[in-house]
């Protein structure tokens, strides 16, 4: 499987925002500097995290970025959907003809539905709170 790396850099952007410990919010450049991901893409990625509702941003002096909801309310899915569209859209169907319908029909119904549907349950089955713990220890964040 093919992850791109805008999905790569929110999924680290957003475990990184759910280790912070106050929950204050961070600017993307701080977000950039640490992971050392460009602040122009990460503008990008906060954009797209904000329309799925993951973050809200904070305006003023001490503004920036933080969580929408409890991390533990937060998949990784979410995360992926938010991203990376394309990733989670079922494929059309890429035979046509009237004598390869009942193939298409075949990958269909014994592939690609079940492999998608179990793609989202996994990746549902994943909390931001759980990548968090995997993957910072809090404290040195």
């Amino acid at each position: 499987m093919k992850i791109s790396a805008k999905t790569q850099y929110g999924l680290a952007a957003m475990i990184y925002i759910a280790a912070r410990e106050d929950g204050s919010p961070i600017t993307v450049l701080q977000v950039s500097e640490q992971l050392d991901i460009s602040k122009i893409y990460l503008e990008q990625v906060f954009s797209l995290l904000k329309r799925a509702g993951l973050v809200q941003s904070v305006k003023g002096a001490q503004g920036g970025y933080r969580l929408a909801r409890p991390a533990e309310d937060i998949s990784a899915y979410d995360i992926l959907n938010a991203l990376d569209t394309a990733l989670l859209e079922e494929a059309a169907p890429a035979l046509r003809s009237c004598r390869a319908q009942g193939i298409q029909a075949a990958v269909q119904n014994l592939v690609l539905t079940p492999l998608g549907e179990g793609l989202q349950k996994f990746l549902q089955g994943i909390s931001l709170l759980q990548l968090c713990e995997a993957g910072i220890n809090s404290s040195t964040v």
